[in-house]
C-alpha cells in the first residue's frame, strides 16, 4: 500500500541552521494497517507526514502509494488519495461556510448551497448522524460556530467521505479536552474499520500508541527506532515501550509531554 524507501531530508543545508529531519528512512505499510507513531519533538514525525503529503520534495528516496510512484507528484494531486487531520481543529474546514457546504466540497458534489440537492442533504444528514453529535440538525450553520471537538469530527468525516487510500492523523485529538478526545478517537476507530482505511496516526500518548491499531512505531533523530506489531505488541506495556526505545535509540525518552501522558 505505502512503500517509503531510503527517504532523507535536510533543511537549510550548508548553513548554521542545517537540520537533518529524516535520515534514510524505510517504511512499508500493508493495506488496512493502522499504525500509531510516537516520538519526541524533532523526531521527524511531522516531517514524515509532510513528505508523504508532498509539502516538499525529499532529497533522496522514493514514495509509492498503492503501486504508484508519487515521489514527484505535486501535493494537490496527492490530496485526492491522502486524507489528513491536524492537531488544530481550525484546519481542514472552511469556517464561514455551512456544515453542508463543507461536506459538499469534500464529497465532490459542488460546494455552494444552490448546488446541493435534497438527495445530497439526505446523505449528509445520514453520515453526520453517525457522529452522534447532533450536527445533522445544524447543517446550515457556519462551521466556525462549532466546538473544537465537533469541528474535528466534521473534518474527519470530510477527509473520509470519499475514503482515501491513506489517512494521516497528526495528533488530531491533542487540542481537545479528554472526554471530547475519547469521543473523536472512537469515531476515528469506527471510521477506519468501516472503510478499511490504511492509517498513520501520530500520538503523544503511549497507552493509545499500544491500544489503537495493529502496529506501533517509535521515531528518533529522523528515523524509526522501533517497529512492533502482532503478539509482541499485544503483550507490551508502556514500560516495555520505554525500554525498547532505549535499546533502539541508545538513550532514554526525555519528552515530558509523552512521559506524563
Amino acid at each position: 500500500m505505502l512503500k517509503i524507501e531510503h527517504l532523507s531530508k535536510t533543511f537549510n543545508p550548508g548553513t548554521v541552521n542545517e537540520k537533518t529531519a529524516i535520515h534514510d528512512l524505510n517504511l512499508h505499510l500493508l493495506p488496512g494497517d493502522f499504525v500509531t507513531i510516537i516520538g519526541s519533538n524533532g523526531a521527524g514525525k511531522s516531517t514524515l507526514f509532510n513528505a508523504i503529503a508532498g509539502d516538499f520534495m525529499a532529497d533522496t528516496g522514493s514514495i509509492t502509494l498503492d503501486g504508484r510512484d508519487i515521489t514527484f507528484v505535486p501535493s494537490h494531486k496527492r490530496s485526492k488519495n491522502i486524507g489528513r487531520l491536524f492537531q488544530d481543529p481550525m484546519r481542514g474546514s472552511a469556517p464561514h461556510m455551512t456544515i453542508e457546504e463543507n461536506l459538499s466540497m469534500a464529497s465532490g458534489r459542488g460546494g455552494w448551497l444552490s448546488h446541493i440537492t435534497r438527495a445530497d442533504r439526505a446523505v449528509f444528514r445520514e453520515r453526520l448522524a453517525l457522529l452522534g453529535m447532533g450536527l445533522e440538525d445544524r447543517m446550515r450553520q457556519p462551521v466556525g460556530l462549532l466546538s473544537g471537538g465537533q469541528r474535528q469530527a466534521l473534518t474527519l468525516l470530510m477527509a473520509t467521505f470519499c475514503p482515501p487510500k491513506l489517512l494521516m492523523l497528526d495528533e488530531h485529538t491533542a487540542a481537545l479536552d479528554p472526554a471530547t478526545a475519547e469521543k473523536v478517537l472512537e469515531i476515528t476507530k469506527n471510521t477506519v474499520e468501516q472503510y478499511h482505511i490504511t492509517t498513520l496516526m501520530v500520538t503523544h500518548n503511549m497507552h493509545q500508541a499500544l491500544e489503537l491499531g495493529n502496529r506501533t512505531l517509535m521515531m528518533d533523530g529522523g528515523n524509526i527506532v522501533l517497529d512492533v506489531s502482532g503478539e509482541t505488541r499485544a503483550k507490551m506495556t508502556v514500560s516495555d515501550l520505554l525500554a525498547q526505545f532505549r535499546l533502539g535509540s541508545g538513550k532514554d525518552l526525555d519528552n515530558d509531554r509523552i512521559l506524563l501522558s
